[in-house]
């Protein structure tokens, strides 16, 4: 018997949709439970503690952009993946900002959303190697995977702290917005490079006067360490 990878939480109104993330989850050794409305979802979230969340950002009773806000606010910071519709750049962007980890836009192969979900998991989990520990205004820990500004905590997801991370690690070393999402994201030739630069700006806006990150215009970013 297949070793199960944990449970994946899966909130989408649409059966035939999520009958088949289901299928294909399972198929790969996923527990998977369904639920169709928002306000169930974040009940199953918070009672079932999933290994990652597929969430529909098109939800009766509470949609995905509120369901990602209420999750986060409440300190959960469960690998999320947000699904929306061609259409729905501002959604997207939105739930990035409010702490999803990634997204994906209908229709996509349901084998792109068993490969996401794994990347996810894999950004929760650290890359390889310890990310630095710095001194001075911040601090990153990288056996609890924290960061803390002046002594205070700085509450980042998996991807967020990986981002900062990688940039810390190769400080000075300017990487174009491809060579980020093949790197830390593990999206060889994807194209949709925004991503980067709302990542950046979330990093950036909880960081604030300590962040490390760089503009190369042109290029793309790089990181120096603060000092105190």
């Amino acid at each position: 018997m297949t070793r199960s990878q944990g449970l994946v939480l899966i909130v989408e109104d649409e059966r035939h949709i999520s009958d088949v993330q289901r299928l294909y989850l399972a198929r790969d050794g996923f527990g998977v439970h369904v639920e169709a409305d928002g306000n169930a979802g974040l009940a199953a979230a918070r009672r079932m503690h999933p290994v990652a969340i597929v969430l529909d950002v098109g939800l009766p009773g509470m949609d995905g952009i509120a369901f990602c806000r209420a999750l986060r606010d409440a300190g959960d910071w469960t690998p999320v993946l947000l699904v929306t519709a061609r259409g729905e750049e501002a959604d997207r962007i939105l739930g990035l900002e409010l702490g999803a980890d990634d997204y994906l836009t209908k229709p996509f192969s349901p084998r792109e959303l068993v490969a996401r979900v794994k990347a996810v998991l894999r950004r929760a989990a650290g890359p390889p190697g310890p990310p630095p520990a710095m001194t001075g205004r911040l601090t990153v820990d990288p056996v609890s995977r924290t960061v803390r500004r002046d002594g205070e905590p700085v509450e980042l997801t998996a991807t967020e702290f990986n981002l900062l991370a990688h940039l810390l690690r190769h400080e000075g070393q300017v990487f174009t917005r491809e060579q980020l999402l093949a790197q830390v994201w593990g999206y060889a030739g994807y194209r949709d490079t925004r991503m980067v630069d709302v990542f950046v700006s979330q990093l950036r806006a909880k960081l604030g006067g300590a962040s490390p990150i760089r503009t190369v215009r042109g290029v793309g970013y790089s990181a120096t360490a603060p000092g105190p």
